[in-house]
Order: structure tokens, then C-alpha cells, then sequence
């Protein structure tokens, strides 16, 4: 026998009267699915579940807000936690300006050395900025853009407005080059 189909409107209809199995149910149902659509966005398993948490808050307490004639409601729960996401990214990210990609003396390589103040660069998880110094300014604020502000390897062509295959290129020699420094 098939199991009835999950009743979307009628648990955010029940969220918005302020019955807790409500929302209990609908994180039974789409926990594990939004969970993994928030750790697609902040690649982060701890944010992604705190985002997670921070969504079900947020349906909980706007359930009376879904309108059903602008969309099916598991859609409206699915773009709750993908907006908390994206704008949970786009407040935290760090503001680094990279500057023009030939002047090498501004931007976020040098705000990240001023940052580490006087951090012993010779030993330890020091030895990275040395290692990051090596590399040539373009393939430099590939890495920091990747690693530091979680940009996309897309984002990160249109940023430099390089072609893409370059810039993957770029990021995967400077990996290399980066653990052959470390070794």
C-alpha cells in the first residue's frame, strides 16, 4: 500500500495556528533535504545546520505569510532556507578588496598579512603566507577568492574576467604549487 502523500499547505497552515507536530513533521519530512541544500550554499556542515535551524525558526514563525497562489508551499519552504543561506554567505563574507589585479601592493593579500600581525611566518601555519607570496598575483587572488571568500570558480572568472578553464587551471596549479611549498 502506498503511504499518503506528505500534506504541505495544510502543515504550514498548521505551523501558523501554533501546533509544534506541525513543524516537527515538516522536519522529519524536509530536515535532511534542506540540510543539504544549505550545505551546498556555505560548504560548511556547522553553518549549514545552524542555517538550517535559523529556516525552521523562520518558517515556524512566517507560516501565516505562505500564499499558496504564488507557489506549492514545499517550494516556499525550500526558498526560505535558501535565502537564509545566500544571505547568511553574503553578510559574513569578508570584505577583502582584492584591488586591480596588477597592483599587488593593496588589496586582500596584504589586509590578510597585516591581519595575522606578528604571527611567526617562517613556522607552522605560517609557512602558508610565504607559500601564498610565491605565487603571481592573478593565481594569488584566485586561491583567496576561492578559500577565503568562498567565491565559485564562475564568480571568480567573472571577478577577474578571465576565461574559465583558466582560472580552474589556475586554482589546481596553485593547489599543487602550494603543497609542493608546504611539503
Amino acid at each position: 500500500m502506498a503511504e499518503p502523500e506528505f500534506d504541505y499547505d495544510s502543515c504550514l497552515r498548521a505551523c501558523a495556528r501554533g501546533e509544534r507536530q506541525a513543524l516537527q513533521a515538516l522536519y522529519q519530512q524536509e530536515g535532511p533535504r534542506l540540510l543539504g541544500v544549505a550545505r551546498r550554499i556555505a560548504r560548511d556542515n556547522a553553518l549549514a545546520e545552524d542555517i538550517v535551524h535559523d529556516a525552521f525558526l523562520r518558517i515556524w514563525t512566517h507560516a501565516a505569510r505562505f500564499d499558496p497562489a504564488r507557489g506549492s508551499a514545499r517550494g516556499w519552504i525550500f526558498s526560505v532556507t535558501r535565502h537564509l543561506a545566500l544571505n547568511f554567505m553574503r553578510d559574513s563574507a569578508r570584505e577583502l578588496n582584492l584591488g586591480d589585479q596588477g597592483d599587488e601592493s593593496t588589496g586582500a593579500w596584504d589586509d590578510l598579512r597585516e591581519s595575522v600581525g606578528a604571527f611567526d611566518w617562517s613556522t607552522g601555519a605560517g609557512r602558508i603566507y610565504g607559500c601564498l607570496d610565491r605565487l603571481e598575483s592573478p593565481r594569488r587572488e584566485c586561491i583567496l577568492h576561492a578559500y577565503v571568500e568562498g567565491y565559485s570558480h564562475a564568480e571568480i572568472a567573472s571577478r577577474l574576467g578571465a576565461p574559465l578553464g583558466t582560472v580552474k587551471s589556475w586554482i589546481k596549479r596553485s593547489l599543487a604549487a602550494l603543497r609542493e611549498c608546504m611539503g
